[in-house]
C-alpha cells in the first residue's frame, strides 16, 4: 500500500499525507463530492478533480497489483515461474505489460479437438482422413 501512496503522490504532485487520508475516508465508504465538500481540513483542501484522479488510479493500482499476484501464482502453479520472470511482474507499471509477459504462460481454450488430443485420439482421427481422402 506504501508502494501506490508513493506513487499518486508522485503522480498528482501532493504530499503523502494526503493520499493517505483521502484513501482512508474512500475505504470508508465516503463519496468523492462528500470528501471535497465536507472533508477538505482531512485532505489538505484538494480539489474535485484531483480527488478523482486520486481515486481513479487507486482503483488502477489495486487492480494491477492484485492482476500481478494472480499472474505469478497461475506461473508458478504450471511449474514455469523463475526470478526473471518475477522481476518482470514486478517492475510492471500497466496492466498491458502483466499481460504481455503472462501471455506465453496462459492456459488455452479448451475445445473439442484440444481435448480429444489430451485423450490420444489424434492419430485416430489423421488416419481417418488420410484414409477419407484416398
Amino acid at each position: 500500500m506504501e508502494k501506490i501512496i508513493k506513487i499518486i503522490a508522485e503522480e498528482l504532485n501532493i504530499k503523502q499525507q494526503q493520499v493517505e487520508a483521502t484513501i482512508k475516508l474512500i475505504d470508508d465508504g465516503n463519496t468523492i463530492p462528500f470528501i471535497a465538500r465536507y472533508r477538505k481540513e482531512v485532505t489538505g483542501g484538494l480539489s474535485d478533480e484531483i480527488l478523482r484522479n486520486l481515486e481513479e488510479r487507486l482503483n488502477y493500482l489495486r487492480n494491477l497489483e492484485q492482476r500481478k499476484e494472480e499472474v505469478i501464482k497461475s506461473i508458478e502453479e504450471q511449474g514455469k515461474l523463475t526470478d526473471a520472470i518475477l522481476q518482470a511482474v514486478a517492475i510492471s507499471k500497466t496492466l498491458a505489460e502483466v499481460e504481455d509477459i503472462y501471455r506465453p504462460y496462459k492456459p488455452k481454450k479448451k475445445t473439442r479437438a484440444t481435448i480429444a488430443k489430451a485423450k490420444g485420439l489424434e492419430p485416430l482421427a489423421r488416419n481417418y482422413y488420410r484414409t477419407k481422402r484416398n
